[in-house]
């Protein structure tokens, strides 16, 4: 069992929780992360901090274009028990989710609308540059420019470019009596740096496959995201 019953108690008491979730949340749904074997950044030849920078938006937008099509784009997964339990807990009131996944399944879970943050943006949230005007996602799907051809590009934050909602972030962090870490290797900043805000009476746990390194006091739990949501109870 990895919901043991500290850890079930731990939720029950809680008031005020806030997840913190990464691209291991959305694996079970078919979309691959990032740094794991065979996940996205796997074999590629360029640097992923290049390739999905501001500076290839502007000096190689069509190899850009291309590597996100080809690797990112999974418009018909559907969320799985994570997503669904998270969404839940927002819906009872009893939680906040920060995500750094872009593919915007914790939204097809439908979470109460004010308690979700989407740090890194959505890939379906499709714009022009050069006038900020909305673009058809279906559309992109298929050609990086508009008929009048300026140069698509989804609302997510690119290497180089901040998050978005930082502020808020930051006190959602700060209000949280339990905060959990699921499915991220917690690398990425400003991310990561999110817990330097955590009320020290916070408690902290993570649920990642593996152990993450972190300076931060975290309670880890090593195993599948998938089994503990399933076993744990709302």
């Amino acid at each position: 069992m990895l919901v043991t019953a500290d850890i079930q108690a731990q939720f029950d008491h809680a008031k005020n929780i806030v997840f913190m979730t990464g691209a291991g949340v959305s694996t079970r749904s078919g979309i691959p992360d990032y740094r794991s074997k065979g996940g996205i950044y796997d074999g590629v030849s360029l640097r992923p901090e290049y390739l999905l920078s501001a500076t290839a938006f502007q000096e190689d937008p069509k190899r850009q274009y291309q590597f996100m099509i080809d690797n990112m784009y999974f418009p018909d997964a559907v969320p799985n028990i994570i997503h669904d339990k998270m969404a839940e807990m927002t819906r009872q009131n009893k939680a906040k989710i920060i995500t750094q996944n872009v593919d915007d399944l914790h939204m097809k879970s439908h979470p109460k609308s004010d308690s979700i943050i989407r740090f890194h943006g959505s890939l379906y949230d499709v714009y022009a540059p050069v006038d900020d005007k909305q673009a058809d996602v279906t559309a992109y799907l298929q050609s990086m420019t508009r008929s009048d051809g300026a140069i698509l590009r989804p609302r997510i934050t690119f290497y180089e470019e901040m998050p978005f909602d930082i502020e808020k972030s930051v006190l959602w962090v700060q209000q949280a009596d339990l905060i959990v870490v699921v499915g991220t290797s917690f690398r990425v900043y400003p991310f990561a740096g999110l817990l330097n805000y955590a009320n020290q009476q916070a408690n902290i746990m993570s649920v990642n496959l593996e152990y993450i390194d972190t300076p931060f006091k975290i309670n880890q739990i090593v195993g599948d995201a998938t089994t503990f949501f399933s076993e744990l109870k709302l």
